[in-house]
């Protein structure tokens, strides 16, 4: 099919599939960070349930090293601030990449004379 198409509607047609694989590439990241932040949050939630001179460890690398609770309180609460806010930057981009992808997919179907069967393929 694309070696059928105009110069101009195969350029709009890889942009749409680079557009798809960038996409589902920022899902994935999207998706990642929310199972690290939703993991962040359940650790900090059983931290506050622990009283504050109990032992903890905390694994660095290979090892479990001594930590006490207002380090690993605060270290926590960082780590779930800075999911919260990768996650968000990462949705952003996702609605971003959808709007260039519809927009740009919409140019396609327009240069094709509204051959909207043709496009079917790159959304799906």
């Amino acid at each position: 099919m694309q070696g059928n198409l105009p110069p101009e509607a195969q350029e709009k047609l890889e942009q749409l599939q680079d557009l798809q694989e960038k996409a589902q590439n920022v899902a994935a990241q999207k998706q990642q960070a929310e199972q690290q932040l939703s993991e962040a949050e359940t650790a900090l939630d059983a931290l506050g349930d622990i009283e504050g001179d109990t032992t903890m460890y905390r694994e660095v690398g290979e090892l479990l090293v001594e930590t006490d609770y207002d380090e690993a309180h605060d270290d926590l609460d960082e780590k779930v601030s800075d999911l919260d806010v990768r996650v968000e930057t990462l949705q952003k981009q996702e609605e971003r990449v959808q709007e260039q992808f519809e927009s740009l997919q919409e140019e396609l179907q327009e240069m094709l004379g509204g051959a909207g069967g043709a496009m079917g393929g790159p959304s799906a």
